[in-house]
């Protein structure tokens, strides 16, 4: 894809599901149904910079994102050990 006369790739995680089901019994008097759903995580692109190379650029959203959790793990960790340590 080329934007700004440069050549960019999109980098996304891509999950979905789909499932149905029918309940045993009469045929007629079953109820079936189904349904499917999905999401898709930007991470990123591939830029080419001025020497012609692609270049990873996450996505700052993304990144903040996958910080946060991190962040709230190491924050409790240390708030154990200081009060297991006081």
């Amino acid at each position: 894809m080329r934007l700004g006369g440069k050549e960019i790739v999109p980098v996304a995680l891509v999950s979905f599901g789909f499932g149905g089901g029918t309940e045993g019994g009469d045929p007629e008097a079953a109820g079936s149904g189904g349904g499917g759903g999905g999401f898709v995580f930007p991470l990123g692109v591939y830029v080419q910079n001025d020497g012609g190379r692609l270049v990873f650029r996450p996505n700052p959203l993304s990144v903040t994102a996958c910080l946060v959790p991190l962040v709230c793990a190491v924050g409790f960790a240390l708030r154990g050990a200081l009060r297991a340590r006081g």
